[in-house]
């Protein structure tokens, strides 16, 4: 059964807080802890003694955060790193070898895309990708050296859904791993539940919701007693993790492979800060959900060219029936064709602040082709939906009848110039 959004106010407010000694979180600003004695210090390392070893490897400030966010997705445990892209890279890193194989599906973020295109590739792992609606060929591209289903809850930014119960039940027939970016659509949908195996998020967006602080994290699900696809041939690099660590395997796994070797470890100061945003997430994506359904509905009527999921004429409004129950995230798009219309509509606005951040308690606009995909081939753009006129719109707590009125004036603007 599906956890209502004030549940979830419930258990971040009384998880953060602590009910003797200081209410708020506290920071551990210690890059190194001291064991006491050498017996403690063994016991630490081989991991009898949960201790502190290091803050490369744990921070007491960012643990709390990984238990909090694990808990947030009913995960067995969470990895908590320097960015929402180290999330990526240590999730992906800690399962993948040279000439292992990755399938993207549906709208890719322009660094995800670029991290499984060239940064993957060049440590020979090749990736597949297809379109939203190719679900049905995910099958022709499995082979012996397929090891991860990639996708994103929602395409940032070309707003397209993928099946996700059947990408499930095809990793699960060919014992591949599924990774989804849940970045967007934290609470709204709870990935591990639907049977995906590791759930990526950047904090930086609505989990801490000011722009204050950079992160991410990786939730990972247990690993079963029995029949599991990870105790099959294809993850036996993990396998030691699985027999000494049993349900936590993954986590160890990501934690020893990919934290300690690559160093994306999040600082004390940000996972204290993520904390703060943390306790106000239910409310804020409530609130916001409910704004960008209405903003989305008011610009579309009035003749904007909206792209959004909810909206009846969209390619993919069926699935958001299915899984987006509360709405899915803050980010909408709105095509102007060209690129001097979307700058006239950009820099006519108001309210909203130009930056290439989402999910932020401002409302954000960004012009896309000439941004963050500035450097992307004519063909790649399109794969990924960027338009030379599409701008990035994500709806912040302003009062959304004022983001309304502010973007209807800047179209007016324009339109009658």
């Amino acid at each position: 059964m599906k956890k209502e959004l004030k549940d979830f106010s419930s258990y971040f407010v009384q998880n953060i807080g602590s009910k003797k000694g200081p209410i708020s979180p506290c920071i551990v600003n210690s890059a190194s802890f001291s064991y006491g004695d050498s017996n403690t210090a063994e016991g630490i390392f081989e991991g009898s003694i949960k201790n502190s070893l290091y803050s490369r490897m744990g921070n007491p400030t960012t643990k709390r955060l990984e238990t909090i966010l694990a808990g947030m997705d009913k995960g067995v445990g969470a990895v908590v790193t320097s960015s929402g892209m180290a999330a990526i890279s240590l999730a992906c890193m800690s399962l993948l070898n040279a000439s292992d194989e990755v399938i993207c599906i549906g709208g890719l973020f322009g660094g995800t895309y670029s991290f499984f295109k060239e940064t993957m590739f060049r440590f020979g792992i090749k990736t597949h990708f297809l379109n939203a609606s190719q679900t049905k060929d995910i099958e022709s591209l499995i082979n012996e050296k397929s090891k991860i289903i990639y996708f994103e809850s929602i395409g940032n930014p070309n707003m397209r859904i993928v099946e996700i119960d059947n990408i499930v039940q095809i990793a699960k027939k060919y014992n591949i791993a599924t990774i989804i970016d849940n970045t967007s659509t934290p609470l709204t949908l709870q990935p591990l539940g639907m049977g995906i195996d590791i759930a990526i998020y950047s904090t930086t967006k609505i989990i801490s919701g000011n722009s204050s602080a950079l992160g991410g994290v990786a939730v990972f699900r247990g690993i079963n007693k029995k029949d599991d696809k990870f105790k099959s041939d294809k993850f036996k690099d993990i396998h030691k993790f699985i027999k000494n660590k049993g349900e936590i395997a993954l986590v160890v796994n990501a934690r020893k492979r990919a934290l300690r070797d690559f160093g994306m470890s999040a600082s004390a100061f940000n996972s204290y800060l993520t904390l703060l945003g943390l306790e106000t997430l239910a409310i804020r994506t409530n609130f916001i959900a409910n704004s960008t359904k209405k903003i989305v509905k008011a610009l579309s009527k009035a003749g904007m060219k909206v792209n959004h999921p909810l909206l009846k004429n969209h390619s993919d409004n069926k699935l958001y029936k299915k899984y987006f129950k509360n709405g899915c995230g803050t980010v909408f798009t709105i095509d102007f064709g060209v690129k001097k219309r979307a700058y006239e509509f950009i820099n006519n606005l108001k309210f909203a602040f130009v930056t290439a951040n989402i999910s932020d308690s401002r409302t954000l606009a960004l012009h896309m082709d000439s941004t963050i995909f500035n450097d992307f081939s004519k063909d790649e753009k399109e794969f990924l939906g960027i338009g030379k006129g599409l701008v990035r719109i994500s709806v912040g707590l302003e009062n959304p009848d004022d983001i309304i009125a502010d973007f209807l004036h800047s179209y007016t603007a324009f339109s009658t110039s």
